[in-house]
């Protein structure tokens, strides 16, 4: 049997079990099982390219496609507590190899792409809540949530292996790559350079206290052995802390939050000048790799949401991180700014259609040009030289087509100008199709 064959089947086979499956409401659900299936196709067409390094987009047309498959499973081993663990299978490749801009096109493309399936478990840890005071809302129950009462006022301890945006930067119309917009920058803060291996997922602990319409979140998680690597380490002597503080508002009687976000990153990290010093008049292509030293590294980025009108919503993003250092786990971007508009489609009689377009800006230091100049390469991006740096402007746009059983088709179009910053080479326009199944 093919692999696209099998892929193809998965997804059948989830779409029949989800339009199968009853959806009780349950008081206080004591287990769950939940399933999801992403594909993605893209492709781009040629463009200005004069040149080409280890880490570009290549000249087109290039086409990839991705494919991921999770189990969720949770139980409720006693009271306040829930334990998850997931099960993950990946197959294929996004365009270029996940290469070639910092906001990349593909956030649900892991950076290690593989034409055959495998599998890892990227998610094994356990929440539990305690309970500051009577009143309770209900919590639905979803991927990694079970559904329930859980108090207003509450302490939220999470600890093991998952995401660090399962929690932090969070944002209702711009975070989920397998549902509304999938470039990098759009859906997390492209300078928030969290701690992750190389699939996204690390081992921590984090605390969030819940007091009327504010939150507080302190984490200490995990980082790689060295950046940008599969590996994490086994010791926690490289670590990243990561606060936030969240304001959840009403203007205009509709809801919104803001969330202010900040990391400090301690590992072994290289200062750009120091890479590219090194290799000064010896013609070699600079290297972090020598130049890594025990230091801190921090950042901070802000992030707006609200609702203007029913179905009507917009959210913006600006970060900055302390861009004298090579990023280590995430994205090479210094600063970012994002804005978009998520509309949904009841005026057109298409309720759970969404429509999304956002605007990115995404810049590095002018170390980090003067380092890609000389041939240095980042996380995403390397062209062999930067005579000319600008900043990396990107444009998304998608319709999601809700179909029945639980599945979406998604159009999207990203317009990616300054490819690595670099003016000699794009824009680069990339067509994506996405078909997502989820129960």
């Amino acid at each position: 049997m093919s692999i696209f064959r099998a892929r193809h089947m998965a997804l059948a086979a989830l779409a029949l079990a989800t339009a199968a499956q009853a959806a009780p409401e349950t008081p206080s659900e004591p287990w769950a099982i939940h399933l999801q299936a992403t594909d993605i196709f893209q492709a781009y067409g040629p463009f200005k390219s004069p040149y080409v390094g280890r880490q570009s987009y290549l000249p087109g047309p290039i086409r990839g496609d991705t494919f991921d498959a999770t189990l969720y499973a949770g139980l409720r081993p006693w009271a306040g507590a829930e334990l998850w663990g997931d099960l993950e299978m990946y197959q294929g490749y996004a365009p270029s190899n996940t290469l070639g801009s910092a906001g990349y096109v593909n956030g649900d493309g892991a950076k290690l792409g593989r034409a055959h399936f495998y599998s890892r478990i990227p998610r094994l840890f356990l929440r539990q809540t305690f309970a500051l005071g009577d009143p309770a809302e209900r919590q639905e129950g979803e991927a990694n949530q079970l559904a329930g009462p859980r108090p207003k006022d509450r302490v939220v301890v999470t600890v093991g292996k998952y995401n660090v945006t399962d929690i932090f930067d969070q944002n209702t119309y711009a975070h989920d790559p397998r549902k509304d917009f999938m470039n990098w920058s759009a859906i997390d803060a492209g300078s928030f350079d969290y701690a992750a291996d190389a699939w996204g997922y690390t081992y921590g602990a984090a605390v969030e206290l819940y007091r009327g319409d504010w939150t507080w979140r302190a984490g200490y998680f995990d980082l790689s052995i060295l950046p940008n690597t599969a590996e994490l380490t086994h010791d926690l002597s490289q670590f990243q802390l990561v606060g936030e503080v969240e304001r959840r508002t009403q203007f205009w009687g509709r809801p919104g939050a803001v969330r202010l976000t900040g990391f400090l990153t301690r590992g072994r990290q290289a200062r750009y000048d120091d890479a590219t010093a090194a290799v000064a008049g010896t013609g070699r292509p600079a290297d972090v790799a020598a130049a890594r030293r025990y230091a801190s590294r921090p950042g901070i980025s802000l992030n707006l949401e609200q609702e203007l009108a029913d179905g009507i919503g917009v959210f913006a993003r600006a970060g900055v991180d302390d861009g004298r250092y090579e990023s280590y786990e995430f994205t090479d971007i210094d600063q970012t700014l994002e804005a978009g508009l998520s509309l949904k489609g009841d005026r057109w009689g298409r309720k759970d259609d969404v429509v999304g377009v956002a605007l990115i800006e995404n810049q590095v230091s002018a170390a980090a040009h003067r380092y890609m100049n000389a041939g240095g390469l980042g996380i995403l991006v390397g062209d062999g030289k930067l005579p000319h740096p600008g900043d990396e402007k990107i444009l998304e746009a998608y319709y999601s087509l809700a179909l029945p059983a639980g599945a979406a088709l998604t159009l999207d179009d990203q317009w990616v100008d300054h490819p690595a910053y670099n003016r000699d080479r794009g824009p680069v326009n990339v067509l994506g199709l996405r078909l997502h199944i989820e129960r």
